[in-house]
């Protein structure tokens, strides 16, 4: 009985990806950055694929897997499908390449993503907005290709798509001026992680790789775990560019071997970096882009003194998401919180609640009220921004001496999502 061969990129392999995208993938920068190196006392390096021309890493094994079709399937045409960075990447290779394409996103795929794509694709590609994940999407564009004898793209389960995710692996290892200790990397499906991880186990063995998922989505971890591929059965979508139920199979034969650890991220923590890499340093990145530098206080002791890569995968970030980026933050912070308040039905109700029980620093962000016929109290949804999270305690204690203290949400999911 045969042996089956686990595949895993050569060397070789990923070089001639390298020399294929040599005019169509920029080499990103490999920039320190000094306010995280200060932070954590090490040397913080972030890989800047977000200044990739389609804003992500994904150009690389879209590209090297179209680059390699036969004529008879770039003739027929090509599907894909993807929550929009792969789709970026498509585009751009079926408009360089001259091959018609059908491109498969989720129907809640932000709009920014959706029209970077019919940018970079122009004439030469279709976008179906179908399903209401990326997994829901992949299912409607294989049914496509069976039914129409088409090539499918695959965003991460492909050997010529993970080789040319691994040229960042290569540029890395090329660019940094002294040996690297730690690269963190974000996981969706895992093509990256496959790619880059494979890399550094051959040319730098002695780099720690870790894997970031998102916590809503921790598909990889969860797969590692156990062993075995595992399909989870239900995703927190917010990391769009890293919210997969199944990982692909491939990728993860190669990284359950390769990577030395996969930790996941609240996604409040996600929102709160996004906000602190704009705000600081002038850096637009979109969730799973923030991934990599959202972990970093986790290791804080572990990578101290030590050169440290974060792979930055993306800035495809939609503007319109700004408030939930802000209002997630706030809330993984503790300083935002929602409550049920009993108002007294009578006059200065209100002015007792502003003047007397909130704190100086406190501010109502969110006030829902209808005026009920019980004679003696009307309760309200009320959201409050504290400036620091101890203060949320004299806030309780005030409403409840009070008697406006009707009920907490920020603990209750299920009312929480359906009143905020």
């Amino acid at each position: 009985m045969q042996t089956q061969t686990i595949y895993s990129p050569k060397l070789k392999a990923v070089e001639a990806a390298a020399e294929k995208l040599h005019d169509v993938a920029a080499v990103t920068p490999l920039t320190t950055s000094f306010r995280y190196s200060k932070e954590f006392d090490c040397n913080i390096m972030f890989k800047r694929e977000d200044l990739q021309q389609v804003r992500s890493y994904k150009i690389r094994g879209a590209y090297n897997k179209m680059s390699s079709l036969s004529a008879s399937e770039v003739k027929n045409g090509i599907v894909c499908a993807s929550a929009g960075n792969h789709a970026q990447g498509v585009a751009l290779s079926c408009k360089l390449l001259k091959i018609k394409g059908t491109i498969y996103m989720p129907a809640p795929t932000p709009k920014q993503k959706i029209e970077q794509v019919k940018m970079f694709g122009e004439d030469y590609i279709e976008i179906i907005l179908e399903g209401d994940t990326f997994d829901d999407s992949y299912h409607l564009a294989m049914e496509e290709c069976q039914r129409l004898s088409k090539a499918f793209i695959h965003p991460f389960n492909d050997e010529k798509v993970i080789e040319g995710q691994a040229t960042v692996g290569l540029e890395i290892i090329d660019q940094a001026q002294h040996p690297i200790h730690y690269v963190f990397v974000p996981v969706g499906g895992g093509g990256l992680s496959a790619g880059l991880s494979t890399i550094f186990k051959e040319l730098s063995p002695q780099t720690k790789i870790i894997g970031v998922e998102p916590l809503g989505a921790p598909s990889m971890k969860t797969s590692i775990e156990n062993q075995k591929n595992t399909q989870l059965n239900h995703i927190e979508k917010f990391v769009d560019g890293a919210a997969v139920q199944r990982v692909g199979d491939l990728n993860f034969e190669i990284c359950k071997s390769n990577l030395d650890q996969m930790v996941t991220v609240a996604e409040g923590k996600v929102c709160q970096t996004i906000l602190d890499l704009y705000n600081k340093d002038a850096i637009v990145v979109e969730p799973a882009g923030a991934l990599s530098i959202s972990t970093l206080s986790d290791f804080k002791e572990e990578i101290k003194g030590k050169n440290v890569v974060c792979v930055v995968s993306g800035s495809n970030n939609d503007i319109t998401r700004t408030a939930e980026i802000k209002e997630r933050a706030l809330l993984y912070s503790n300083l935002k919180h929602y409550f049920i308040v009993k108002f007294p039905q009578r006059a200065g109700a209100l002015k007792e609640f502003v003047v007397d029980i909130l704190g100086p620093n406190d501010d109502i962000a969110h006030f829902e009220y209808t005026k009920k016929s019980n004679r003696d109290t009307g309760s309200a949804v009320v959201g409050i921004e504290l400036k620091f999270k101890e203060d949320l305690e004299p806030l309780i204690t005030k409403m409840k001496a009070r008697n406006f203290y009707g009920d907490y949400l920020n603990n209750k999911p299920d009312l929480f999502q359906f009143l905020v």
